[in-house]
């Protein structure tokens, strides 16, 4: 059982940059793998990043890879996606899942628990 916040959303020019923020409300947040997935209007829900329970692994869309980070931090429960060189195309709301077990998995339905989204606009 745990509970996902999303923070940090926005609007940013082009080849801007956004940090957000995943609080998690749980214990035991370390078994949980993390991820990140976008939804822009009319699109089906997408990818984005996923880091282990440990931190020691993660898998980048290949649409982001270069640009974005994830990192956390078991001792505060939170999770971090640090976005870079934005792109229009990166328009969407942003959402935090965890899933029950530590691996990274890429599929929405692998999720068990999402964050409410956080909306971040790249203005060209």
């Amino acid at each position: 059982q745990v509970q996902l916040a999303e923070s940090g959303g926005g609007l940013v020019q082009a080849g801007g940059s956004l940090r957000l923020s995943c609080a998690a409300s749980g214990r035991a947040f370390n078994s949980y793998a993390m991820g990140w997935f976008r939804q822009a209007p009319g699109k089906e829900r997408e990818f984005v990043v996923a880091i282990s329970g440990s931190g020691r692994s993660t898998d980048y869309a290949d649409a982001v890879k270069g640009r974005f980070a994830i990192s956390r931090d078991n001792a505060k429960n939170t999770v971090a996606l640090q976005m870079n060189s934005l792109k229009p195309e990166d328009t969407a709301v942003y959402y935090c899942a965890a899933r029950n077990g530590g691996y990274v998995r890429r599929s929405v339905s692998e999720y068990d628990y999402w964050g409410q989204g956080t909306q971040v606009t790249v203005s060209s």
